[in-house]
């Protein structure tokens, strides 16, 4: 069973950065990549950035440039280093994969993150 546990969500003045941190239980993020995803109140889940097995990263519109996914694979972990964070970026962020011979979506528990003065 693998298992997902986030941390290093909190409360930051706009403007400010904050570092998230995935720690898988097994080595999956160097075999199928990892994600991060948000939920703000009211809205529904939002892919923000993805990065593959071989270090490919992609990124949502709304936080290219200000977030940077990467992973240590001799860790098992994959980071989100969000700055020039905005009100609109408070969520609770999630961890995700997919195993793919699994056919299995694989999610932590969540960290929340809020942007606020």
């Amino acid at each position: 069973q693998v298992q997902l546990v986030e941390s290093g969500g909190g409360l930051v003045q706009p403007g400010g950065s904050l570092r998230l941190s995935c720690a898988a239980s097994v080595g999956i993020f160097s075999v199928f990549g990892g994600d991060w995803y948000r939920q703000a109140p009211g809205k529904q889940r939002e892919l923000v950035s993805s990065i593959s097995n071989n270090g490919n990263t992609q990124y949502s519109d709304s936080v290219k440039g200000r977030f940077t996914i990467s992973k240590d694979d001799g860790k098992n972990t994959v980071y989100l280093q969000m700055n020039v964070l905005k009100p609109e970026d408070t969520a609770v962020y999630y961890c995700h994969t997919y195993h793919k011979q699994f056919r299995k979506h694989y999610w932590g528990q969540g960290t929340q993150v809020t942007v606020s003065s």
